[in-house]
């Protein structure tokens, strides 16, 4: 049985994570994205043997608490513990007692996903995106 690995993403994984981002193909914004955070070392990766399967994007710049700014996986490898392993990763590398993160209230799948990891709801932003408010999770973090 091979072990999924999350590690640190670098430039040389960019190519491979524009592939698997469902977004990027449609929104050149999100490609120099994916580049900005690879360079600035705040994109973890979920591989295995060999093959990048996901990522998520931890930063320090909602108020100065952790905040997953991205989390995406692979279409193909979603629902089968990419996105738990991600989220997991993410909330023991995180440096800050409080760690939030936001979803598109139609995105019931990331909902679901985060209240399973443990992050209750706190509170929604609105005017984002047209008709679809941007829902606020947190999880308290160990120190």
């Amino acid at each position: 049985m091979n072990i999924m690995l999350i590690r640190l993403a670098n430039e040389a994984d960019i190519k491979d994570l524009i592939a698997i981002d469902s977004v990027a193909s449609q929104e050149p914004q999100r490609v120099l994205q994916i580049h900005a955070w690879c360079t600035e070392s705040t994109c973890f990766l979920a591989e295995k043997d060999g093959e990048i399967m996901g990522y998520g994007v931890l930063n320090y710049h909602f108020f100065g608490c952790g905040f997953i700014e991205m989390l995406m996986v692979g279409e193909c490898y979603r629902r089968c513990g990419t996105g738990l392993n991600l989220l997991n990763a993410l909330k023991s590398k995180c440096q800050h007692p409080k760690l939030f993160t936001t979803t598109n209230q139609s995105n019931f799948a990331m909902q679901r996903l985060l209240l399973n990891s443990g992050f209750i709801k706190s509170g929604q932003i609105e005017n984002l995106d047209e008709d679809d408010p941007e829902l606020v999770f947190f999880i308290p973090i160990p120190q």
